[in-house]
């Protein structure tokens, strides 16, 4: 079997105080918040100690500890608590913790290359329009990794995270060229597991 195409870098966007719980309140709103602005002021041992404050009750906090502790910022650098920690955010329904969880596992960043495990991960995280989940889904779909090679499936997962500006998808669309009669016809044969082509919201 081919090997996986190049997976681009992480992105390291930080998840949204908009993904906390509503039913904590203000002063967790309050803390997550302050945790960003630690972190965009490169104070990222406060950023930490804050969310790590928070974690148990906001999944977003939750996804940003594994993300600190996945890239040793703040704190000492961890893959397996970071992958146990994306893991609870992922499994909280956090399309963020499932894209980062997949990616550490296609990369094995925490053992042996994982892509079975990755695979309902980019699913969940592609159907919620999250662009990396789109792009490293595309690849598995191009390359018949854990799916049947479809190559239709693969074109519309790039088009979905190029929409929302993803270079690496975009160049990638590029790299194909146009679509065969042959992809079209995949495109109507696609397995019902996978995923539309998603829109932007």
């Amino acid at each position: 079997m081919r090997k996986l195409l190049p997976i681009m870098p992480l992105l390291l966007g930080l998840a949204t105080a908009g993904c906390a719980s509503d039913t904590t309140g203000t002063s967790l709103r309050s803390d997550f918040n302050a945790g960003v602005v630690a972190y965009d002021a490169g104070d990222y041992a406060k950023a930490y100690k804050i969310w790590s404050a928070i974690d148990d009750d906001d999944i977003a906090a939750m996804r940003n500890v594994a993300m600190m502790r996945r890239q040793g910022l703040g704190t000492a650098k961890d893959p397996k608590g970071a992958e146990d920690m994306y893991l609870r955010a992922a499994e909280a329904g956090l399309p963020t913790a499932q894209a980062d969880l997949a990616d550490m596992l296609i990369r094995g960043e925490a053992g042996e290359p994982d892509f079975k495990r990755a695979l309902p991960l980019l699913e969940a995280a592609a159907a919620a329009n999250h662009p990396l989940a789109q792009y490293e889904l595309a690849q598995f779909y191009e390359v018949g990794q854990q799916v049947p090679k479809n190559m239709a499936v693969a074109r519309d997962l790039y088009a979905a995270a190029a929409s929302h500006g993803m270079k690496e998808a975009q160049a990638r669309l590029d790299q194909l060229g146009p679509a065969s009669a042959d992809q079209a016809a995949q495109r109507s044969q696609a397995a019902p597991s996978a995923p539309p082509a998603a829109t932007a919201h």
